[in-house]
């Protein structure tokens, strides 16, 4: 059997029963180790599933496949994955390749950010299209995803935008030149996804996203322990609503570690969303005239 398991969203305590059952009964175990991080290193893993744990890289994944299915025709073989193996970041390819190969393959699901964003207060059934927010370069600054943002406030649903990570990237000139030199890890933050987000408003001018009338929702570490749980190793969830430039303004410190999500709040509001996610405001009076006075909302 070849299984792809869910890990969740903090530590090692987060995987399933069925997930860790599939673990222990596996001849080897690889981590996926370039679509997300958990909040706890490796070796607290290795140590809470009793097991070797083979880091796997987008190469090895993507290139190398027939490594890792290597003999999960007369064993178990698993692939841990953070979050859910099927949620922001699918794994279908490799689920292909070993059918193709005749391998039973089982799929463990757990939470990911596509579910675990119900924390912020708004409701699942209200949310459209995700949104994947990748790092601008100089000469790179693709906006495929506002047309996704615009459709979806267009209709008022709420949008989940993905921050970009860069993990064992290479340099244009080191991948030019073929040398395996890799880039520091690099996580966006909240100031600078909004700060994209806006420039391509200036570019496009459609009038999706408006720095003052437009409402949002920061969340780091969605599943961690709550902020001042000294009983907890990991640094906590934290969530904090505005609208678009008191996000922008506020100090990175006000975001907690990575990894950062954003939701851009959709027209379609009621009023205890409103309450709810105005909790974390950084103008809780500002939060509930705009919702009120822009977004229409009747608040009770």
């Amino acid at each position: 059997m070849f299984y792809i398991i869910g890990l969740g969203l903090c530590d090692e305590k987060d995987i399933t029963v069925r997930g860790l059952e599939a673990v222990k009964s596996s001849t080897r175990v690889y981590l996926e180790a370039y679509t997300s991080i958990l909040m706890v290193e490796k070796d607290r893993l290795e140590a809470f599933y009793e097991k070797e744990l083979i880091v796997a890289d987008r190469d090895m994944v993507e290139t190398q496949s027939d490594e890792i299915l290597a003999g999960a025709d007369t064993g178990h073989v698993s692939l841990l994955v953070v979050g859910d193996p099927l949620g922001a970041t699918t794994h279908t390819d490799i689920v292909l390749r070993a059918r193709a190969l005749g391998i039973p393959v089982r799929i463990i699901n757990n939470a990911s950010i596509m579910n675990a964003v119900g924390v912020c207060g708004l409701q699942l059934y209200n949310f459209g299209q995700t949104v994947s927010l990748p790092f601008f370069t100089e000469t790179w600054k693709p906006d495929s995803w506002y047309g996704r943002i615009k459709e979806n406030l267009d209709i008022g649903l709420h949008t989940l935008v993905l921050l970009d990570i860069k993990v064992k990237e290479q340099s244009e000139e080191n991948l030019a030149r073929g040398r395996k030199i890799y880039e520091p890890p690099r996580y966006m933050s909240i100031p600078t996804a909004i700060s994209q987000l806006l420039e391509v408003e200036s570019t496009r001018g459609e009038g999706a996203l408006d720095p003052d009338k437009t409402l949002a929702i920061a969340l780091s570490r969605v599943g961690g322990h709550p902020p001042g749980d000294q009983s907890q190793s990991t640094d906590g969830e934290t969530i904090v609503s505005g609208t678009l430039a008191e996000l922008a303004a506020a100090p990175p410190e006000a975001y907690g570690q990575p990894l950062h999500s954003l939701v851009i709040v959709g027209k379609r509001l009621h009023y205890l969303e409103v309450d709810y996610a105005g909790e974390w405001a950084r103008n809780k009076e500002n939060w509930r005239s705009v919702a009120e006075n822009v977004y229409g909302c009747t608040l009770e």
